[in-house]
């Protein structure tokens, strides 16, 4: 059996009983405190036959301990959360993905913030491994979506050393923290798809991660394009916001219900996050006094001198809204607040 992060992937023998191999995984911190699938070598080789790197390539260097994945850790790590053998480039794409400076890796793992990585899948990759789009997207029923989710958290803490309590700082945490994967639901969207309109190509296969402060569900009938806008954007203005205060990201999965109102209503893309944009801007007055002082230190050179009744807007473009449709049908569409100074990152999938 494979140790998780040990500096090559050592083997070590255990006996030959899933409780004690679980019970071993949990006195070593290796598990997210779920029973675990026991990396074996055969497991593991199996799971390398889907990728054409070495199995010691480094794939990236994961704060906040900068341990190196490599594709074998990665590997092991995506036995351990029970995935598929196919899965594999997935994570690996993922795992660098995550190291990307943009994406304040450090920031996330490290914060008191409940921040989550939040996996988005597109193209071809999604179908074929069977990635949930539509009901319960981002809740439980779907192994694809499931081990995905949770082999990027291992990663992350075996690989990253962030433990719960240690270098994870995290106040309360939340149950993405577990897992947090889903597809878009391409084909029910009047608009190109999340990776192409980041410049990939329709038939390309990508992983888009981005840093999730959590879920929050927007119910309403509404079938009035710029009351629908309304309702989304006075949802995501909140005092109490990272968005406000570093000039966010915040993300947003429409039902297909939901944008079949904006569609009817002529709004594109662009035209919806312009509408969101302007309708969620907030006066600086609701923040509090220490958010005020740090709004103004972190968004000096973006909004200048940030008075009480400034409009601070929640990020610095319009264009800084994202959105994919995912869900199955119903009213409900779900407003993901973003940790603010982390910006969402896109790899490519080799096929």
């Amino acid at each position: 059996m494979n140790a998780p992060s040990s500096e090559h992937a050592a083997t070590f023998e255990t006996a030959d009983d899933l409780e004690a191999i679980n019970r071993l995984y949990r006195e070593r911190r290796w598990s997210d405190g779920l029973p675990v699938v026991p990396p074996t070598i055969e497991r593991v080789e199996r799971a390398l036959a889907h990728t054409s790197r070495p199995r010691h390539d480094v794939v990236a260097h994961v704060a906040p301990g900068y341990g190196a994945a490599t594709v074998e850790r990665v590997a092991i790590n995506c036995v351990l959360a029970g995935c598929d053998a196919e899965y594999l480039p997935v994570l690996v794409a993922a795992t660098e993905a995550v190291a990307d400076p943009r994406f304040n890796l450090q920031g996330i793992q490290a914060t008191t913030n409940p921040v989550a990585v939040w996996i988005i899948i597109n193209g071809p990759i999604a179908r074929r491994l069977g990635v949930n789009a539509t009901f319960n997207c981002i809740g439980q029923g779907t192994w694809a979506n499931a081990t995905i989710g949770r082999a990027l958290r291992l990663i992350l803490q075996n690989i990253g050393g962030a433990l719960p309590g240690e270098m994870d700082r995290a106040t309360h945490g939340q149950p993405g923290k577990y897992t947090f994967c889903c597809a878009e639901n391409e084909e029910a969207g009047p608009w190109e798809p999340l990776h192409v309109e980041r410049g990939f190509a329709r038939g390309q296969s990508t992983v888009t991660v981005v840093g999730a402060e959590g879920t929050m569900n927007m119910n309403t009938h509404s079938k009035d394009a710029a009351e629908l806008a309304r309702v989304i954007a006075e949802t995501m203005m909140h005092p109490p916001s990272n968005e406000y205060v570093h000039g966010g990201e915040p993300w947003l999965l429409l039902s297909s219900e939901h944008v079949e109102v904006f569609k009817r209503g002529g709004l594109a893309k662009p035209d919806l996050k312009r509408e969101l944009w302007e309708r969620s801007k907030m006066p600086a007055v609701r923040l509090s006094g220490k958010e005020l002082e740090r709004a103004r230190a972190s968004r000096a050179a973006e909004l200048g001198e940030i008075a009480a009744d400034t409009l601070l807007p929640i990020s610095p473009r319009p264009e800084d809204i994202q959105f994919i449709v995912a869900g199955g049908p119903g009213t409900h569409s779900v407003y993901v607040p973003c940790f603010g100074n982390s910006r969402a990152v896109t790899r490519e999938i080799p096929a």
